[in-house]
């Protein structure tokens, strides 16, 4: 991934300008749906299953992966400081403008990493019982491809913001200590607001 923002070279014919599309699906607000949604199932989830059933555990692996993926994210956003294609100048911009200060994050897309570190817990847990769970790939896909045609990232924004997520969601669930934000909470919690009905 960081070979991505370090080579110019290796983005050649990958990172472009694709014409302003703000409509239909791809809409931002349609966009926001898909972001705000899987947090509330997220959160939602988590705190009615509590921690003890699979179910559960997953949603609070999802949780911890999507908090530690977010936290990278935007490390790297301030560090890289790449400007977004809308900021980049008249057509086709300027993919090279790296390390350019304040307010620049394109690098990596947040969205996309907060997308995928979402779903891909599920996949993970559930995905060789139930192969339909595969299909949530779809989510994360339709965030990168939305986010380019309103030109918030380029494309290796979130191509990086994909494999950032998928990859701390993957490093997390193999991790015996998984989840981590569960252990810190009332025990209330652990049970599951569901189970106390």
């Amino acid at each position: 991934m960081l070979c991505l923002a370090a080579e110019p070279g290796a983005r050649a014919g990958i990172d472009h300008l694709v014409p302003y599309d703000d409509s239909g699906i791809w809409k931002r607000s349609n966009q926001e749906v898909v972001e705000y949604g899987l947090i509330a199932i997220e959160v939602g989830g988590a705190l009615w299953e509590g921690g003890e059933s699979r179910l559960g555990g997953t949603f609070w692996t999802s949780i911890d992966s999507s908090v530690a993926a977010g936290v990278v994210a935007q490390v790297m956003k301030v560090s890289f400081s790449r400007v977004r294609p809308a900021d980049s100048g008249p057509p086709p911009g300027d993919p090279h403008l790296w390390f350019q200060g304040h307010g620049n994050q394109s690098f990596p897309s947040g969205e996309v990493t907060e997308v995928s570190s979402i779903v891909t817990p599920f996949i993970l847990e559930y995905g060789h019982d139930h192969p339909g769970v595969y299909a949530l790939e779809l989510l994360p896909l339709y965030d990168a491809i939305a986010r380019v045609k309103v030109q918030a990232h380029w494309q290796t924004d979130v191509l990086a913001g994909w494999a950032l997520g998928s990859g701390t969601a993957w490093l997390i669930h193999r991790s015996p200590n998984s989840p981590f934000i569960l252990k810190v909470m009332p025990h209330g919690i652990y049970v599951g607001i569901g189970k106390k009905f």
